[in-house]
């Protein structure tokens, strides 16, 4: 598929800082932000609320394929640039950053038949370019073809530390050995699901942000997605 300007996929463990780094990418670059986790989160979310299990494969991916035909589950842009996901005329955007709701994301994202009904979604949005996607098989399933790749990682004493700190700033009180081993969890699902597992794609950049400031992760990846869109403009 020829596009004139790039596809930017971000992969990583959970942690990683993949959810800022993405956004401040797409405001430098003013591409639009798309948060796939954020849909696999949606999905957790109204599956709960219907009253289904995370672990029911055939419930939730049907329930998954019935949010997406209907139109239920939309993502939008805020006046920012920042990415709005609604379910029905609610947004639910502010309610995806519960760790039980990330924990449901982590179950539900290993059914095939979410991960089918949620790949329609996401390439229909990316199909022009122009758009700066995280997730963990952004750049090996979602969008192989994808320009810009890279691979966001950090060691996981620094990944379980960023969410206890996000915790404390959203004025929840953490126990952060707890975190660290939900994190690790998450790692083994993630590394271990027979669809889709977190893995480096072969041509992505890998970064670790263990050491590196947010500030400097972006604009090592801003640097780098510049220069293959001037490449795509010269063709």
């Amino acid at each position: 598929m020829s596009r004139s300007r790039p596809v930017v996929a971000i992969d990583g463990p959970a942690g990683a800082g993949k959810s800022t780094v993405t956004r401040r990418v797409a405001e430098e670059l003013g591409y639009l932000l798309l948060g796939t986790g954020a849909l696999y989160r949606a999905v957790a979310l109204s599956a709960r609320r219907a009253g289904l299990h995370w672990g029911d494969g055939v419930g939730v991916g049907a329930h998954a394929e019935r949010l997406v035909e209907s139109g239920e589950l939309t993502v939008a842009r805020g006046p920012t640039g920042e990415q709005r996901v609604f379910l029905g005329v609610e947004e639910v955007t502010a309610l995806l950053g519960d760790q039980s709701v990330g924990q449901g994301a982590s179950e539900v994202s290993t059914h095939p038949a979410v991960r089918a009904a949620l790949l329609e979604v996401q390439r229909r949005v990316g199909a022009m370019g122009g758009i700066v996607a995280e997730g963990r098989d952004v750049g090996t399933v979602v969008f192989p073809d994808a320009e810009a790749k890279f691979f966001l990682t950090a060691s996981l004493a620094v990944r379980a530390e960023r969410r206890y700190r996000e915790l404390l700033g959203q004025g929840i009180a953490g126990d952060l050995a707890a975190i660290q081993q939900e994190v690790e969890e998450r790692d083994r699902r993630d590394r271990e699901r027979a669809v889709a597992p977190l893995r480096r794609a072969d041509d992505a950049m890998k970064i670790d942000s263990s050491t590196l400031s947010a500030e400097e992760v972006v604009a090592l990846i801003v640097e780098h997605v510049r220069q293959i869109a001037r490449e795509l403009e010269a063709k």
